[in-house]
Parts: C-alpha cells; structure tokens; sequence
C-alpha cells in the first residue's frame, strides 16, 4: 500500500511538472515571432501532451486518477519568461534560455523519482527514463538553438 501510495505521489509531481512544460512551449510559441522557433515549440508542446498522456495511462491503469493541471510555480515561470523576453534585445535566446532552466528542472525531478525505481512498476520506470532521455536530447537542442539564435543578434 504504501509503495503505491509514492508512486502516486512521484508519478502526480511529475504529471504536473509536464504540464507545465506543455504550457511553456505553447506561451514560447506565442511570444517568438520566429516561425521555425514557433514550430519548434508547438512540436515540444505536443510532445509533452503526449508524456502527460503516457503518465496519467499508467496513472488510470493503477487506479489512482491523475490531476490534470500544473503548478502555481510553472504560472511563475511562465509570467517571468514573458517579462524578461518583453525587455530583453533578444527575445528569443531569452526565451530558450527560460527553457533550458525549465528542461533542466524537468531533468532533475526525474531524476530524483527515479532514485526510487525499485519502489516503482518496471513499466513506469522504463516510461519515465525514455521521457527523461527525451527532455536530455531536447536539452542539446536548446543549446544547439541559442547558439543559433546568439549568433542572428550579432
């Protein structure tokens, strides 16, 4: 009882976290002009639509019911990386910026829930490592970005 009471409690953290990855990458995608920056964004949008919809499944599967909204911490983040890239001479690296700190954020909560695999389904374990390599390579790509993006402002 009490393992599944954790992995409840891991799984509903990390829920809320992707949700608000999700809304990040759809304000990101609101606050760029760049149209390959705003494709790239929704793209990432989705995908985390699609981990929420992978963690609540295993959720559900555990008949535990998964909360469907994000943190009053995301809403934070969110309203910060509005405010900086709305006084910043380059909105979008600022953007990317704000995005490395939320990925890597991400990176980190999983890897702290993880730390306590042998307490969870090797079916959520394995989920939740392929997400965390994901967000690890989506991580390369946002540095990959701003480099890109530092270079469009010299």
């Amino acid at each position: 009882m009490d393992t599944q009471v954790n992995t409840e409690k891991y799984l509903q953290s990390i829920l809320e976290k992707t949700y608000d990855a999700q809304r990040g990458y759809a304000n990101a995608a609101e606050v760029t002009e760049n149209v390959q920056l705003k494709r790239w964004f929704a793209q990432q949008g989705a995908r985390r639509t699609q981990y929420a919809a992978s963690i609540a499944g295993e959720m559900k599967g555990m008949n535990e019911h998964p909360e469907f909204d994000g943190s009053f911490q995301g809403d934070v983040h969110r309203s910060w990386m509005n405010i900086k890239a709305a006084l910043s001479s380059n909105k979008d690296e600022t953007i990317l910026e704000e995005c490395l700190r939320g990925e890597n954020a991400a990176v980190a909560e999983y890897s702290q829930i993880l730390e306590h695999k042998n307490e969870l389904p090797q079916t959520i374990v394995s989920v939740l490592e392929a997400q965390k390599d994901e967000i690890n390579a989506t991580i390369n790509q946002i540095k990959r970005l701003e480099d890109i993006a530092d270079h469009l402002d010299d």
